[in-house]
Protein backbone atom coordinates (compact mmCIF):
# COMPACT_ATOMS: atom_id res chain seq x y z
CA UNK A 1 0.00 0.00 0.00
CA UNK A 2 1.19 3.68 -0.94
CA UNK A 3 2.08 5.76 1.79
CA UNK A 4 0.17 8.87 2.05
CA UNK A 5 1.89 12.06 1.82
CA UNK A 6 1.83 14.83 4.36
CA UNK A 7 1.01 17.76 2.18
CA UNK A 8 1.06 20.23 4.96
CA UNK A 9 4.80 19.12 6.57
CA UNK A 10 5.81 19.51 2.27
CA UNK A 11 4.21 23.04 2.63
CA UNK A 12 5.93 23.73 5.60
CA UNK A 13 9.09 22.66 4.39
CA UNK A 14 8.36 25.51 0.94
CA UNK A 15 7.63 27.90 3.75
CA UNK A 16 11.09 27.58 5.31
CA UNK A 17 12.90 27.35 1.97
CA UNK A 18 11.09 30.58 1.04
CA UNK A 19 12.37 32.50 4.55
CA UNK A 20 16.23 31.43 2.94
CA UNK A 21 15.83 32.84 -0.23
CA UNK A 22 14.86 36.07 1.08
CA UNK A 23 17.91 36.31 3.10
CA UNK A 24 20.93 37.81 0.66
CA UNK A 25 23.36 34.63 1.66
CA UNK A 26 21.59 32.20 2.51
CA UNK A 27 19.81 29.45 -0.02
CA UNK A 28 17.02 27.54 -0.19
CA UNK A 29 18.75 24.70 -1.06
CA UNK A 30 20.07 24.14 2.23
CA UNK A 31 16.80 24.18 3.81
CA UNK A 32 15.83 21.64 1.07
CA UNK A 33 18.66 19.64 1.81
CA UNK A 34 18.31 19.71 5.73
CA UNK A 35 14.35 18.77 5.47
CA UNK A 36 15.10 15.84 3.71
CA UNK A 37 13.61 16.56 0.07
CA UNK A 38 16.72 18.11 -1.83
CA UNK A 39 16.92 15.01 -3.67
CA UNK A 40 13.45 14.48 -4.57
CA UNK A 41 13.25 18.37 -5.43
CA UNK A 42 15.90 18.14 -8.00
CA UNK A 43 14.44 14.51 -9.51
CA UNK A 44 11.34 16.40 -9.69
CA UNK A 45 12.21 19.45 -11.87
CA UNK A 46 14.50 17.02 -13.64
CA UNK A 47 10.95 15.14 -14.94
CA UNK A 48 10.11 18.19 -17.22
CA UNK A 49 11.34 16.46 -20.20
CA UNK A 50 10.05 15.39 -23.96
CA UNK A 51 7.83 12.74 -22.05
CA UNK A 52 6.13 15.89 -20.01
CA UNK A 53 6.19 17.53 -23.18
CA UNK A 54 4.22 14.81 -25.04
CA UNK A 55 2.02 14.22 -22.32
CA UNK A 56 0.89 17.73 -22.06
CA UNK A 57 0.22 18.20 -25.75
CA UNK A 58 -1.90 15.11 -25.84
CA UNK A 59 -3.71 16.46 -22.74
CA UNK A 60 -3.17 13.83 -20.72
CA UNK A 61 -2.95 15.88 -17.70
CA UNK A 62 -3.34 13.22 -15.25
CA UNK A 63 -0.11 11.46 -16.59
CA UNK A 64 1.69 14.75 -16.58
CA UNK A 65 0.78 15.80 -13.17
CA UNK A 66 1.96 12.13 -12.08
CA UNK A 67 5.07 12.06 -14.51
CA UNK A 68 6.45 15.91 -12.87
CA UNK A 69 5.37 14.36 -9.30
CA UNK A 70 2.72 17.58 -9.71
CA UNK A 71 1.66 17.24 -6.00
CA UNK A 72 5.10 17.13 -4.34
CA UNK A 73 6.33 20.20 -6.57
CA UNK A 74 3.06 22.14 -6.31
CA UNK A 75 2.75 21.77 -1.82
CA UNK A 76 6.70 22.97 -2.22
CA UNK A 77 6.49 25.64 -4.32
CA UNK A 78 3.06 26.97 -2.62
CA UNK A 79 5.28 27.28 0.91
CA UNK A 80 8.17 29.14 -1.32
CA UNK A 81 5.60 31.45 -2.39
CA UNK A 82 3.86 31.88 1.00
CA UNK A 83 6.70 32.47 3.01
CA UNK A 84 8.20 34.80 -0.09
CA UNK A 85 4.64 37.32 0.21
CA UNK A 86 4.59 37.21 4.13
CA UNK A 87 7.38 36.43 5.55
CA UNK A 88 9.51 38.67 3.30
CA UNK A 89 8.96 42.30 5.56
CA UNK A 90 9.41 40.11 8.59
CA UNK A 91 13.01 39.00 7.60
CA UNK A 92 13.65 42.32 6.13
CA UNK A 93 12.48 44.04 10.00
CA UNK A 94 14.52 41.40 11.81
CA UNK A 95 17.94 41.93 9.62
CA UNK A 96 17.30 45.59 9.90
CA UNK A 97 17.03 45.59 13.60
CA UNK A 98 18.61 42.73 14.96
CA UNK A 99 21.38 41.48 12.37
CA UNK A 100 23.35 39.82 14.96
CA UNK A 101 20.98 38.08 16.41
CA UNK A 102 19.83 36.63 13.10
CA UNK A 103 22.96 35.70 11.25
CA UNK A 104 23.95 34.01 14.69
CA UNK A 105 20.91 32.04 14.46
CA UNK A 106 21.79 30.82 10.65
CA UNK A 107 25.43 30.41 11.38
CA UNK A 108 24.02 27.60 13.99
CA UNK A 109 21.87 26.48 11.36
CA UNK A 110 24.84 25.74 9.04
CA UNK A 111 26.75 24.38 10.86
CA UNK A 112 24.38 21.75 12.17
CA UNK A 113 23.18 21.36 8.54
CA UNK A 114 27.13 21.02 7.32
CA UNK A 115 27.37 18.18 9.68
CA UNK A 116 24.46 16.73 8.40
CA UNK A 117 24.75 16.50 5.02
CA UNK A 118 28.36 15.16 5.62
CA UNK A 119 26.77 12.11 7.09
CA UNK A 120 25.26 11.91 4.00
CA UNK A 121 28.74 10.43 2.67
CA UNK A 122 29.34 6.70 3.45
CA UNK A 123 32.98 7.15 2.79
CA UNK A 124 35.23 9.25 2.78
CA UNK A 125 38.22 8.85 -0.01
CA UNK A 126 40.87 11.11 -1.55
CA UNK A 127 37.69 11.86 -3.82
CA UNK A 128 35.13 12.99 -1.44
CA UNK A 129 37.91 15.41 0.84
CA UNK A 130 38.94 17.00 -2.78
CA UNK A 131 35.24 17.65 -3.56
CA UNK A 132 34.54 18.86 0.01
CA UNK A 133 38.04 21.63 -0.37
CA UNK A 134 36.65 22.64 -3.61
CA UNK A 135 33.08 22.93 -2.55
CA UNK A 136 34.67 24.97 0.08
CA UNK A 137 37.14 27.28 -1.63
CA UNK A 138 34.40 28.12 -4.61
CA UNK A 139 31.76 29.05 -2.23
CA UNK A 140 33.98 31.41 -0.13
CA UNK A 141 35.66 32.56 -3.15
CA UNK A 142 31.93 33.91 -4.56
CA UNK A 143 31.36 35.28 -0.98
CA UNK A 144 34.05 37.80 -1.24
CA UNK A 145 34.13 38.78 -4.96
CA UNK A 146 33.07 42.15 -5.96
CA UNK A 147 30.16 42.97 -7.49
CA UNK A 148 30.98 43.76 -11.14
CA UNK A 149 29.50 45.92 -13.75
CA UNK A 150 27.54 44.39 -16.49
CA UNK A 151 25.21 45.07 -19.71
CA UNK A 152 21.50 44.97 -20.07
CA UNK A 153 21.85 43.55 -23.10
CA UNK A 154 18.70 40.55 -23.56
CA UNK A 155 21.33 38.04 -23.59
CA UNK A 156 22.78 38.98 -20.23
CA UNK A 157 19.51 39.00 -18.56
CA UNK A 158 18.48 35.36 -19.85
CA UNK A 159 21.77 34.42 -18.69
CA UNK A 160 21.58 36.20 -15.48
CA UNK A 161 18.39 34.62 -14.61
CA UNK A 162 19.73 30.71 -15.61
CA UNK A 163 23.22 31.35 -13.51
CA UNK A 164 20.54 32.99 -10.24
CA UNK A 165 18.47 29.83 -10.18
CA UNK A 166 21.26 27.47 -10.32
CA UNK A 167 22.49 28.98 -7.24
CA UNK A 168 19.20 29.20 -5.45
CA UNK A 169 19.10 25.56 -5.39
CA UNK A 170 22.32 24.46 -4.51
CA UNK A 171 22.77 24.40 -0.92
CA UNK A 172 25.57 27.26 0.67
CA UNK A 173 25.33 29.56 -2.42
CA UNK A 174 22.52 32.31 -2.27
CA UNK A 175 21.04 32.80 -5.77
CA UNK A 176 20.03 36.39 -4.62
CA UNK A 177 23.78 37.13 -3.59
CA UNK A 178 25.11 35.92 -7.25
CA UNK A 179 22.75 37.97 -9.02
CA UNK A 180 24.41 40.83 -6.79
CA UNK A 181 27.84 39.86 -7.72
CA UNK A 182 26.52 39.58 -11.26
CA UNK A 183 25.50 43.44 -11.43
CA UNK A 184 21.99 42.23 -11.70
CA UNK A 185 20.36 42.76 -7.76
CA UNK A 186 19.19 46.25 -8.11
CA UNK A 187 18.08 45.97 -11.87
CA UNK A 188 15.68 43.30 -11.35
CA UNK A 189 14.31 44.08 -7.85
CA UNK A 190 13.81 47.55 -10.13
CA UNK A 191 11.77 45.24 -13.12
CA UNK A 192 9.84 43.52 -10.46
CA UNK A 193 8.26 46.50 -8.83
CA UNK A 194 8.13 48.43 -11.94
CA UNK A 195 6.85 45.33 -13.50
CA UNK A 196 8.63 45.98 -16.55
CA UNK A 197 7.58 42.61 -18.53
CA UNK A 198 10.11 42.49 -20.92
CA UNK A 199 12.96 41.93 -18.65
CA UNK A 200 10.72 39.85 -16.51
CA UNK A 201 9.76 37.24 -19.59
CA UNK A 202 13.41 37.54 -20.22
CA UNK A 203 14.93 36.58 -17.07
CA UNK A 204 11.97 34.04 -16.52
CA UNK A 205 12.91 32.36 -19.77
CA UNK A 206 16.49 32.45 -18.23
CA UNK A 207 15.91 31.00 -14.89
CA UNK A 208 12.89 28.17 -16.48
CA UNK A 209 16.28 27.12 -18.99
CA UNK A 210 18.78 26.94 -16.28
CA UNK A 211 16.90 24.97 -13.59
CA UNK A 212 15.40 22.04 -16.30
CA UNK A 213 18.78 21.91 -17.13
CA UNK A 214 20.82 22.09 -14.34
CA UNK A 215 18.75 19.87 -12.40
CA UNK A 216 19.88 17.07 -15.18
CA UNK A 217 23.18 17.30 -14.58
CA UNK A 218 22.27 17.55 -10.74
CA UNK A 219 20.29 15.19 -10.51
CA UNK A 220 23.36 12.57 -12.67
CA UNK A 221 25.80 13.64 -10.85
CA UNK A 222 23.76 12.35 -7.24
CA UNK A 223 22.90 8.82 -9.13
CA UNK A 224 26.20 8.18 -10.35
CA UNK A 225 29.02 10.14 -7.89
CA UNK A 226 27.01 10.85 -4.58
CA UNK A 227 29.54 11.03 -2.36
CA UNK A 228 31.82 13.53 -4.08
CA UNK A 229 28.27 15.23 -4.91
CA UNK A 230 27.09 15.27 -1.59
CA UNK A 231 30.82 16.24 -0.15
CA UNK A 232 30.90 19.24 -2.70
CA UNK A 233 27.50 20.74 -1.78
CA UNK A 234 28.86 19.87 2.07
CA UNK A 235 32.20 22.21 1.16
CA UNK A 236 29.37 24.82 -0.67
CA UNK A 237 27.76 25.18 2.90
CA UNK A 238 30.75 25.63 4.64
CA UNK A 239 32.35 28.23 2.84
CA UNK A 240 29.17 30.23 2.92
CA UNK A 241 29.68 30.55 6.64
CA UNK A 242 32.16 33.41 5.64
CA UNK A 243 29.16 35.69 4.08
CA UNK A 244 27.09 34.59 7.71
CA UNK A 245 29.37 35.94 10.08
CA UNK A 246 27.45 37.95 12.42
CA UNK A 247 30.05 41.09 12.72
CA UNK A 248 30.79 42.66 9.62
CA UNK A 249 32.47 45.98 8.33
CA UNK A 250 30.95 48.00 5.59
CA UNK A 251 33.63 48.94 3.21
CA UNK A 252 31.34 49.73 0.16
CA UNK A 253 27.57 50.04 0.24
CA UNK A 254 24.92 50.76 -2.80
CA UNK A 255 21.50 52.35 -2.92
CA UNK A 256 18.65 50.26 -4.39
CA UNK A 257 15.29 51.02 -5.94
CA UNK A 258 14.02 52.09 -2.85
CA UNK A 259 16.62 54.90 -2.39
CA UNK A 260 17.85 53.27 0.80
CA UNK A 261 21.88 52.15 1.28
CA UNK A 262 22.34 49.08 1.91
CA UNK A 263 25.87 47.62 2.19
CA UNK A 264 27.41 46.09 -0.77
CA UNK A 265 30.87 45.19 0.42
CA UNK A 266 31.90 43.95 3.50
CA UNK A 267 34.68 42.42 5.61
CA UNK A 268 34.09 39.78 8.97
CA UNK A 269 35.42 41.59 11.85
CA UNK A 270 36.10 40.32 15.88
CA UNK A 271 33.45 40.93 18.17
CA UNK A 272 35.55 43.17 20.22
CA UNK A 273 36.50 45.03 16.75
CA UNK A 274 32.86 45.27 15.67
CA UNK A 275 32.47 47.35 18.94
CA UNK A 276 35.71 49.72 17.97
CA UNK A 277 34.28 50.29 14.81
CA UNK A 278 30.35 50.90 15.05
CA UNK A 279 30.10 52.35 18.69
CA UNK A 280 27.71 49.49 18.69
CA UNK A 281 27.37 46.42 21.33
CA UNK A 282 28.81 43.60 19.79
CA UNK A 283 26.20 40.85 21.47
CA UNK A 284 27.92 38.04 22.14
CA UNK A 285 26.21 36.25 24.85
CA UNK A 286 22.78 36.61 22.45
CA UNK A 287 24.96 35.42 19.12
CA UNK A 288 26.14 32.77 21.10
CA UNK A 289 22.80 31.63 22.49
CA UNK A 290 20.78 31.46 19.15
CA UNK A 291 23.97 30.09 16.88
CA UNK A 292 23.28 27.26 19.80
CA UNK A 293 19.27 27.77 19.01
CA UNK A 294 20.05 27.22 15.38
CA UNK A 295 22.60 24.41 15.91
CA UNK A 296 20.12 22.10 18.06
CA UNK A 297 16.84 23.20 15.75
CA UNK A 298 18.65 21.06 12.72
CA UNK A 299 19.66 18.78 15.38
CA UNK A 300 16.34 18.23 16.64
CA UNK A 301 14.81 17.93 13.72
CA UNK A 302 16.68 15.34 12.53
CA UNK A 303 16.26 13.40 15.69
CA UNK A 304 12.74 13.63 15.50
CA UNK A 305 12.85 12.60 11.70
CA UNK A 306 14.77 9.49 12.66
CA UNK A 307 12.34 8.58 15.23
CA UNK A 308 9.00 8.74 13.01
CA UNK A 309 10.90 6.78 10.02
CA UNK A 310 11.48 3.95 12.61
CA UNK A 311 8.12 4.05 13.50
CA UNK A 312 6.90 4.21 9.92
CA UNK A 313 9.36 1.13 9.63
CA UNK A 314 8.08 -0.86 12.54
CA UNK A 315 4.33 -0.45 11.10
CA UNK A 316 5.26 -1.75 7.77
Amino acid sequence: MKEKRNYLMLVLKGIGMGAADVIPGVSGGTIAFITGIYEELIGSIRSFDLTAVRKLLRFDLRGFWKHINGSFLFSVLAGIGISIFSLAKVMKYLLENHPIVVWSFFFGLIIASSWLVAREVKRWSVGTVIALIAGIAVAYVITVMSPASTPDAWWFIILSGAVAICAMILPGISGAFVLLLMGKYAYIIEAVSTFNLPVLLLFAVGAVAGIISFSHLLSWLLAKYHGMTVALLTGFMLGSLNKIWPWKETLETYTDSHGVVQPLVERNVLPATFEQITGQPALLGWAILFIAIGFLLIWGIEKVAAVLGSKREKAN
